[in-house]
């Protein structure tokens, strides 16, 4: 079993049944609301973006999308989370899956510090303890047994992918390539593929990163010359705008949609069997994330979304579901 933040040996990239072509999965983080501008806390959150879930999933539904709910312990033991959605994952229009917010989840046996803010940086028991307690309320509360996973802070650690195998999961996407949160005690996926590959020989456990590209005339020197420009933001923001290098992550949340069409391309381009989009769930309702702040950034969060799943309609990139990637992908 290789360790998530590691790198995968060669030979275990996952192949797709044919037919299977080019796919794409919607998936959010639904999380409490708190300030993203002040220091984590065990209290002090907030759930009433709630109730949007219901407008976002009448929304998927309109354009044949199953939204994948990654569900962290707030939200998990709310009732009005499992009352909007319960209905929807027991017709299968939408999936849930687990997010792992060590800090909000019991047992609080660690101090909330930012390098124990990525889960995979405790103690196997205390992580495990943490995520066997979450997995089991999000079955218990929304009658559905979660197959796939996303670490809070994308903070996988040594003993994640085992744990994960044992309370029979079938998906990790905590790795966000070309991203390095090491500075702040997390893990360093960089150098990570984008294609879905396998954590074991024996492919128990799929590992489907988040999809981020890198675009421009110097994309393909883009692993090491974005990591050199760290110190140098305004640099990077020049790269972008004479179009040599832009990193991309596929989300409504500091993307533009031009941006977002660009990195599809690319992803086509480079053969990608599934693009991972991504967003948080408190940006439903503004004034919650930097990303919605008003009624417009709300309005231009939907607008995105239709504008980017419009394109994917028109390059023939057709939604799918952890279902269905665990029906066609080749053991």
């Amino acid at each position: 079993m290789t360790a998530i933040p590691d790198l995968p040996p060669p030979g275990r990239k996952a192949r797709f049944a044919p037919g299977f072509g080019c796919r794409f999965i919607v998936t959010v983080d639904t999380e409490e609301e708190f300030d993203w501008s002040k220091p984590l806390a065990r209290h002090g959150h907030g759930l009433d973006h709630l109730l949007q879930l219901t407008k976002f999933q009448e929304f998927c539904e309109g354009h044949g999308v199953v939204p994948i709910y990654l569900v962290d312990w707030p939200v998990a033991t709310s009732s009005l989370a499992a009352d909007i959605l319960s209905p929807a994952l027991a017709a299968g229009r939408a999936e849930v899956g687990v997010q792992l917010h060590p800090w909000v989840n019991p047992p609080f046996d660690e101090e909330v510090t930012p390098p124990n803010s990525f889960a995979g940086n405790l103690p196997a028991d205390l992580e495990a303890a943490k995520f066997r307690n979450l997995r089991e309320t999000i079955e218990d509360k929304f009658g559905v047994a979660p197959l796939i996973y996303r670490a809070g802070r994308y903070g996988t650690g040594p003993n994640t992918a085992q744990l994960l195998t044992e309370c029979g999961l079938a998906i990790d996407t905590s790795v966000r390539a070309k991203f390095d949160y090491s500075g702040g005690g997390g893990p360093d996926y960089r150098h990570h593929p984008l294609e879905p590959y396998w954590l074991d020989d024996d492919r128990h456990l799929l590992e489907l990163p988040l999809t981020t590209v890198f675009w421009g005339m110097l994309r393909r020197q883009g692993e090491w010359l974005y990591p050199a420009l760290a110190r140098l933001p305004k640099a990077r923001g020049l790269l972008a705008y004479l179009g040599l290098l832009e990193r991309i992550p596929l989300t409504p949340e500091g993307v533009s949609v031009d941006e977002a069409i660009r990195g599809i391309d690319i992803a086509i381009d480079d053969g990608l069997a599934v693009l991972v989009f991504s967003f948080h769930s408190p940006s439903l309702q503004p004034g919650h994330t930097p990303y919605v702040r008003n009624e417009n950034d709300l309005d231009a969060l939907y607008d995105w979304w239709r504008r980017v799943l419009t394109y994917c309609d028109m390059r023939d990139i057709k939604p799918t579901s952890v279902g269905e990637i665990m029906r066609s992908v080749e053991r």
